[in-house]
């Protein structure tokens, strides 16, 4: 299939002046001409330039056609199989298909900006590929007006495929001041009329409200968070929207997008690889939401907040490409139009996950697979207190990510990570890194903490290294005497309430779904509660009788009070000399000062504070966790007694409903016998 790239102009008249080989494109479109253009290569190609203010560029491969403005580089129009633009044409131009960051000066507050180039290249162009640039370069000029990095924008068009890709570079070269950046991605505004059906899995997928019901509605406590009051559809009515009720972990946020159904067309957001997203495999984020919109997010700080920001000081270097992701358009004829858009879309993923590393990129920055490397080994875990200390044959999750303590990569969003799964023997294998140092890391289902080997890993072109068995001993100082939930650094194992009948989203009542990403649970808790806080007895009580946060208490909706929680626990023997630990994992952790008192809930200080942490928000943001703290909290003996203990955790910080801790697992282990 030939494919074909147009600029249009605007109605005003065309004027063409020269007819030229192929050879001469790039001369001309590298240039910039100050002059109207018009090249035609045979009957393959045709490219026409315009300086008029409305310049435009249409690039056809025959299946798809993009307009694209010059030389912002913004997405205006997506043709599609009989539909004039599947994009929102009654947006501003700027507000369809674009590329954004959210940035701040050091101590600032942050500023959202659509990145629009101000230099238009062709990389490259012939019948098969044409790859286009939108490059915005900082000058001291721009100081605190723009984010100073220089942004390429780079779209991919390639014959036969039915969508385009997207990536974007990212160059700070010596010289430009400090700067935070927040986020970083690709939206897509889609058709109103057209677009009314969201898939972001298997089972998250159904017929969406509109952006119109959302502006008529009524907003609630949180952000973003709408009961739908007058929806055109009256399904809709008294559930409540909120885009981060869609949210999904970066392994699992790898295709979703909408489908029309008046049309049979699916629009769909293919992400073959997480390397270049911040926060590791687990990190949460946005995928679609009611506009409809699509994202593709390569940095953010939801779930986490402003500690995963990516920081750069004065001066500081970086170099860094986010993509391609694949932007994947697909039709069907049969009336089940819904399950096989979404069925091909995911099946368009696997073709794309098994291509990456891709190999059409022009940029020098990206690097193919030939230059990549490999690490593999296997990882074992020996707990002396756990099955006698034997090997324990786990499916680890194993990653490469910058050099830095262990479990720095939950943090970290600069560089590349490279994640896997280790098998049920513990073997692991990590393709297709980026050349350069990094650590290896390594967290275990079921076990406490953070592994990291201990020497750096450096990645050559083509380079393989074969690792020796590795030995993770997590953190553990003497015999469990009890424990409360599981190591999986999620929350999902305590209690989650039902939503109220007026918060809910219809998507997530059904058992098998997740119930956590109902609006208000956190307001649950004084109902269950509404006298005295949660008091758990061990041995007694079970995970499902933990409430899933430990949130504040309303106590007339516009105050709210700290919270104390209880773990009662009988030592039916003498006491040993020495101490104990508590260790304690939280899945979240939101504005909150998490105080943990041994038999005596009023001493002060207290014997143990986390201090102020965590801004993940995901008790409001409909999270089952954020990011994961792990605290070895030694017990002097002479804190506890024969019989009855109780130990008092309490929720300091209370200013709003928001505030809390979620709990991933709690043990007590004993002072080991000598």
């Amino acid at each position: 299939m030939m494919l074909k790239m147009k600029v249009l102009l605007s109605e005003k008249k065309k004027h063409v002046i020269l007819f030229l080989w192929f050879g001469m494109i790039l001369q001309l479109l590298l240039c910039a001409c100050s002059e109207d253009t018009s090249l035609s290569i045979g009957s393959t190609c045709i490219v026409k330039l315009n300086t008029e203010d409305q310049r435009q560029l249409v690039i056809d491969n025959g299946i798809v056609l993009v307009t694209l403005s010059i030389p912002e580089g913004y997405i205006l129009g997506i043709s599609y199989n009989g539909i004039d633009n599947i994009l929102e044409s009654e947006d501003q131009e700027q507000d369809r298909g674009y590329f954004d960051v959210v940035w701040n000066e050091p101590g600032k507050l942050g500023m959202f900006q659509r990145i629009h180039g101000t230099q238009f290249s062709v990389i490259t162009a012939d019948e098969n590929l044409v790859e286009v640039s939108f490059l915005r370069s900082w000058t001291p000029s721009m100081s605190g007006t723009n984010v100073p990095i220089n942004i390429d924008i780079r779209y991919i068009f390639r014959s036969g495929d039915s969508g385009f890709y997207a990536y974007a570079i990212f160059d700070r070269p010596e010289g430009m001041p400090a700067v935070e950046v927040d986020q970083i991605r690709f939206v897509f505004k889609l058709n109103q009329n057209r677009f009314n059906y969201m898939a972001v899995s298997d089972i998250r997928q159904r017929t969406m409200p509109t952006m119109r019901d959302r502006q008529t509605g009524e907003a609630l406590d949180y952000p973003e968070a709408v009961r739908l009051t007058k929806p055109i559809n009256p399904q809709f009515r008294g559930e409540v929207d909120d885009k981060y009720q869609y949210s999904c972990e970066n392994r699992y946020n790898t295709v979703h997008g909408w489908i029309s159904f008046d049309a049979n067309v699916g629009f769909w957001m293919i992400t073959p690889s997480n390397e270049f997203r911040n926060g590791g495999p687990i990190k949460q984020d946005l995928t679609s939401h009611v506009g409809p919109i699509t994202l593709s997010m390569f940095v953010s700080t939801h779930y986490a907040g402003k500690e995963v920001t990516m920081a750069f000081e004065e001066g500081e270097t970086y170099k860094k490409v986010f993509g391609p992701v694949f932007i994947y358009l697909n039709s069907a004829s049969s009336d089940d139009s819904k399950q096989s858009l979404w069925s091909d879309a995911v099946l368009q993923r696997s073709q794309e996950v098994q291509n990456w590393p891709y190999n059409f990129p022009r940029s020098q920055h990206f690097i193919p697979p030939n230059q990549r490397g490999t690490v593999f080994g296997r990882l074992l875990v020996q707990d002396w207190y756990f099955n006698g200390g034997r090997f324990q044959f786990t499916s680890a999750y194993v990653g490469l990510a910058l050099p830095g303590d262990a479990g720095s990569w939950q943090r970290e969003s600069k560089g590349y990570q490279f994640w896997t799964q280790a098998d049920e023997k513990g073997y692991f294998k990590i393709n297709n890194i980026v050349p350069g140092d990094y650590n290896l890391y390594a967290w275990v289902p079921g076990f406490i903490g953070d592994y990291k080997y201990n020497a750096t890993i450096t990645i050559i072109p083509g380079g393989v290294i074969q690792l020796n068995s590795l030995i993770y001993n997590p953190p553990r100082n003497g015999p469990t005497i009890w424990e409360i939930g599981i190591p999986d650094r999620l929350a999902s194992e305590f209690y989650v309430p039902d939503p109220f009948p007026t918060l809910m989203n219809r998507l997530y009542t059904e058992p098998r779904r997740d119930k956590f990403r109902n609006y208000g649970l956190w307001e649950r808790y004084k109902e269950l509660y509404p006298n005295n806080d949660l008091v758990y007895t061990v041995g007694v009580d079970k995970d499902r009788d933990w409430f899933f946060a430990q949130v504040t208490r309303n106590i007339d909706n516009k105050t709210y009070a700290p919270t104390t929680w209880q773990i009662i626990f009988e030592h039916e023997n003498d006491i040993i000399i020495g101490s104990y630990t508590l260790q304690l994992a939280l899945a979240s952790a939101a504005d909150a000062d998490l105080q943990v008192r041994f038999n005596d809930p009023s001493v002060y200080p207290p014997h143990f504070a986390t201090g102020h942490i965590g801004g993940d928000n995901a008790i409001a943001r409909h999270g089952i966790h954020g990011l994961h703290w792990l605290f070895s909290i030694d017990v002097p003996s002479n804190l506890l007694v024969k019989g009855k203990n109780i130990i008092y955790l309490r929720q300091s910080r209370a200013i709003n409903q928001f505030q809390g801790v979620m709990y991933d697992y709690i043990r007590l282990e004993r002072p080991p016998i000598i």
